[in-house]
């Protein structure tokens, strides 16, 4: 049984709603008298060969560091101690310019050091006695492509868009005349916030764990849990730690030869994905530029796979800089983006949906999120559906499976939400079928369908902390207004499961952030979709 209370927290009812509604964050010298250290490398991911460059600011003379490869298991595979540092100053807007440090120390990457994604802890004595410390990671790219093998994306766009470090990221921030803005700006050059790195084990996930009794009003715990732990108010969001590493780690112990890259090989060498037989994307997954799409677009119409196991595919970005920045004017692309005011309108950084970028996000991935998008938290289904409903058991995707028509896949493991993509739909002959209206690929096959919606809405609960927001945003991109009427078009969406072919490629995405957690808790269903999914376009099954 599901408890029905919230989790306490210890937080006074003004600080849960500080923790949700306040902006708190990471900034050099938030420690004060007990000293503090931080670090970021120069790129977010290396190749075997190539030197990292590791930029420490620490208010002690020498720290310590270890670095560990996080896969099936942790390895550690290399540390020292005694190196040398200090207290390097910082930009009061460092999330938008980056912190500008020197390199502390620069470690060439070993060429036997497998791909994957590499912890980086670091240890100083603090001013009271007691230690300080902090954590950064860094992705290891394969030195070659292999088949036979997976090639995870790394989502390092959405994570650089909702690390808090310093104060600005692409939803709120420090940034503007009154220094309340968020950021359309944001640098590569800083650390992670914390929680990105590494999480405990009982970090609340976004998604609602409770059974509601009537009239309940909406909370979120993973804000009441970060704001009374220290950690980052986006911690679930984005990041290693709540996404991307549970895919990974599954993937090895299962048995999967598996490597890791970033966003950014993806819109600087596109031609990383060549010789892979598939490429995944897991959890949020929502900032992408135009070339990270060509990229996946080519290397699909040439006959490569790709599995999508994410939600949100929502934001069109620009890398800027060699990709130590990345630009994101969002809500008010068309107010403040100059390309909007160009001769060539399709790079704005607004929704990949909008009429003025003219680049559906379903003719990648084969779903939308404007078409979706809140699933199982707040005031947004808090009590709907927390798996996919499924329409097709017959699919391939489930065999072996024992689904029938209507059972949901991934109920007890919670996995769809906490934002997933959609399409328009109809129901005929009790299947769903794409309507067209947002140009869905050729062949899409619908496989599961679950509610969900843009707004909170509640005739008798008041709203809390998303509203109607996001909602009126869609109906103003896709329909010129954010009025009333065409809030009526968008505020109600859904999560599918479809399968498609792309050229002489294929597509199969699971539109939910939140599938990852169901590979995190071991649900049996789940692992064997995940694994006929993976076989099939692995070449490991015959159909």
């Amino acid at each position: 049984m599901r408890p029905t209370e919230y989790p306490d927290f210890g937080l006074t009812e003004e600080q849960r709603h500080e923790a949700t509604f306040g902006h708190y964050y990471e900034y050099p010298g938030m420690d004060g008298e007990r000293g503090e250290i931080w670090c970021y490398t120069d790129r977010f991911s290396y190749r075997p060969g190539d030197t990292a460059a590791f930029k420490v600011s620490s208010t002690a003379p020498r720290f310590d560091i270890a670095i560990a490869r996080d896969g099936a298991a942790e390895t550690p595979v290399w540390s020292r101690s005694g190196i040398a540092s200090r207290w390097q100053d910082t930009p009061d807007q460092c999330s938008v310019e980056g912190c500008g440090w020197e390199a502390t120390f620069e470690l060439p990457i070993p060429p036997e050091w497998p791909s994957g994604a590499y912890k980086v802890a670091l240890k100083a004595d603090g001013r009271d006695g007691r230690p300080v410390t902090s954590e950064h990671l860094f992705i290891l790219c394969p030195a070659r492509s292999q088949r036979g093998r997976i090639l995870q994306v790394a989502a390092t766009g959405t994570w650089t868009a909702y690390n808090t470090w310093g104060g600005s990221n692409h939803y709120q921030g420090i940034t503007g005349p009154g220094r309340n803005e968020y950021a359309r700006q944001v640098s590569t050059q800083r650390p992670w916030c914390r929680g990105f790195v590494t999480l405990p084990a009982d970090a609340p996930r976004v998604p609602i764990e409770i059974a509601l009794p009537p009239m309940t009003k909406p909370r979120y715990p993973h804000m009441e849990w970060a704001y009374a732990t220290g950690h980052s108010k986006k911690y679930a969001s984005a990041g290693w730690a709540s996404y991307d590493s549970h895919f990974f780690k599954w993937a090895e112990r299962t048995g999967y030869g598996i490597d890791l890259i970033s966003n950014h090989e993806l819109h600087f060498s596109p031609e990383i994905l060549d010789g892979y037989d598939l490429v995944v994307c897991v959890g949020h997954d929502e900032y992408w530029s135009w070339e990270m799409r060509d990229a996946v677009d080519a290397y699909l119409e040439k006959g490569g796979r790709a599995a999508r196991f994410a939600g949100n595919f929502l934001w069109q970005t620009r890398l800027e800089d060699e990709g130590r920045r990345q630009v994101c004017y969002k809500y008010n692309a068309r107010k403040e983006d100059p390309i909007y005011r160009s001769a060539d309108t399709s790079r704005t950084t607004n929704a990949w949906d909008a009429p003025e970028v003219g680049r559906p996000a379903t003719s990648t991935f084969g779903l939308n999120a404007l078409k979706g998008v809140y699933a199982g938290w707040g005031g947004c289904l808090p009590r709907g559906v927390r798996g996919f409903p499924i329409y097709r058991p017959e699919h391939w995707a489930f065999r072996n499976t024992g689904l029938y028509y209507g059972d949901v896949l991934g109920q007890e493991s919670h996995i769809f939400g906490y934002e997933v993509d959609g399409l328009d739909h109809v129901i005929r002959n009790g299947l769903p079928e794409p309507t067209g209206t947002d140009n869905p690929p050729d062949g899409v096959q619908i496989l599961g369908v679950g509610l969900a919606t843009q707004v909170e809405e509640s005739a008798d609960v008041p709203t809390g902390w998303l509203n109607d927001e996001d909602g009126r945003f869609a109906a103003e991109t896709l329909y010129g207004s954010p009025s009333d009427e065409n809030l009526e078009k968008v505020k109600r969406g859904n999560g599918m499961i479809v399968n498609f072919a792309k050229g002489k490629g294929e597509v199969f995405h699971a539109g939910s952030c939140e599938w990852v957690a169901g590979l995190l808790r071991g649900d049996a269903m789940v692992e064997r979709v995940t694994q006929n999914v993976m076989d099939r376009f692995l070449g490991k099954s015959a159909s």
